[in-house]
């Protein structure tokens, strides 16, 4: 029981960090056009992280909970293998300024703990591969829908002043913020959700049938929200202010683009990167200006992070298991 208490309580301090991580995510484009300032931005993502909890459901969770390795195999010591795995990475991540995907970094860990543990024939080949292709899907539809929204607003708004798009922009930006923020909630909360009630289950918390308490929602919902409260700073000015030049009716854009894939990808159950998404977002609108607006040395570096999450947390959690097995 103590060992499960230990995994529940570094479960949530790893939602927690995803918070930090992911402020960037929330905040960036409000805090780059200077319509929020960042510790008024992080509030507001705060307080629509928590409101997703009362909108959508707990799709992704199962899908993290029963999707990416067999439950049979999950006990206890692996969780705490895949969580400070995950937890060194996105720490490390953050300290970097690197917005990197927290998902993926507990899907690497979850899987290269379970290949130590029971081999490769654990792994839900199916779940696995629709994560693996999302690294890629995600942020080209963050991008193309960036893209093409900025040229449908700069058609509709043709005749209008810089000064009055400015305007309505900057009120509309909120809006395209707050339900970006609920969409992150509504995904990466639930991955946490995911990793603690399938830990519960596996040690017979749960009876015979596997759910998600609602206590379980409302702490990973928490954890999530005070960590973007506290935000990391280095990945918002990576992110926010180093990768192109933003005006508001970028942010809006980039935001509303990035909050549609997001909430569709949550219904559908797919645990998607909200950090991969924003990011093509980002790159999609400021393309339209010229892809020279695009500090590109920058985005390599954030593409190397993404690729090198999930096989890096892989190896460091299979590690971690045979060091664990050969001290037991």
């Amino acid at each position: 029981m103590t060992l499960l208490i230990i995994a529940i309580v570094l479960a949530l301090l790893f939602d927690f960090l995803n918070g930090m991580n992911d402020a960037a995510n929330s905040v960036a484009t409000i805090v780059s056009t200077r319509v929020l300032s960042p510790r008024l931005a992080v509030v507001w993502a705060t307080v629509f992280n928590f409101v997703a909890v009362f909108i959508f459901g707990v799709h992704v969770a199962d899908t993290m909970g029963r999707g990416i390795v067999d439950p049979k195999i999950i006990d206890v010591p692996m969780i705490l293998v895949t969580l400070i795995s995950a937890i060194i990475w996105t720490h490390a991540c953050t300290q970097m300024g690197f917005p990197i995907s927290v998902s993926h970094a507990l899907v690497g860990g979850l899987v290269g703990a379970g290949v130590a543990k029971a081999g490769f024939g654990v792994v839900v080949v199916s779940g696995v591969a629709k994560v693996v292709l999302f690294i890629v899907l995600s942020p080209l539809l963050g991008l193309f829908l960036g893209y093409g929204f900025m040229i449908a607003v700069f058609w509709i708004f043709r005749r209008s002043t810089p000064r009055h798009m400015d305007r309505w922009f900057r009120k509309l930006q909120l809006v395209s913020a707050a339900f970006y923020s609920m969409g992150h909630g509504a995904n990466d909360a639930q991955k946490t959700m995911g990793i603690i009630a399938i830990l519960l289950f596996s040690t017979g918390q749960l009876g015979d049938t596997f759910y998600v308490p609602f206590w379980v929602v409302i702490s990973c919902y928490s954890a999530i929200s005070l960590g973007t409260l506290l935000g990391g700073w280095q990945v918002i000015r990576t992110l926010g202010m180093r990768m192109t030049k933003l005006k508001p009716v970028h942010g809006f854009c980039a935001n509303a683009s990035a909050a549609a894939t997001i909430i569709f990808s949550s219904l559908l159950g797919v645990p998607v990167s909200t950090t991969h998404t924003i990011t093509g977002a980002i790159i999609g609108v400021g393309a339209t200006t010229k892809f020279s607006a695009i500090r590109w040395g920058i985005a390599y570096k954030i593409i190397w992070a993404w690729v090198l999450t999930i096989p890096t947390t892989a190896l460091f959690a299979g590690l971690l298991w045979y060091l664990y097995t050969a001290i037991r």
